[in-house]
């Protein structure tokens, strides 16, 4: 295994069409890192709840969302979803009927540790995915 530590970061629009291209973009640099396929799905999901979060939670007009993502070449990929709200997460007890709700659910499930950092302006999201 290359142990090499790899990153990758980029800005969004909070918008449904670029929750997609931040998802999308993920996928493809998870594949070129060399992940394994259950790994690399593991995150992609991780990536698609907390952005999904960031555009319908966090998005602030004129802001953006920004998505970050490390590897460090052996152990763990640190996911991480910034947004210019204030508004923390709050994991939710949807219920059987609730047809959303349970993203932070599957994000403290899917991840060794997941927490909240504030920011100058807003915060970030992270979790951490064990290789």
């Amino acid at each position: 295994m290359n142990l090499r530590p790899r990153t990758w970061r980029l800005r969004f629009t909070p918008t449904p069409r670029h929750a997609v291209e931040a998802r999308r973009g993920a996928r493809c640099v998870l594949r070129s890192w060399g992940l394994p396929a259950e790994v690399r799905e593991t995150v992609e999901l991780v990536v698609s709840e907390l952005v999904t979060n960031a555009v319908r939670h966090g998005r602030v007009p004129g802001r953006y969302f920004e998505v970050a993502m490390a590897y460090d070449g052996e152990k763990a990929v640190e996911v991480e979803v910034s947004d210019a709200s204030e508004r923390l997460p709050v994991p939710a007890d949807p219920g059987p009927e609730a047809t959303s709700g349970r993203g932070l659910l599957l994000v403290a499930a899917l991840s060794q540790s997941w927490g909240v950092r504030d920011r100058s302006v807003g915060k970030t999201v992270w979790a951490r995915v064990l290789v």
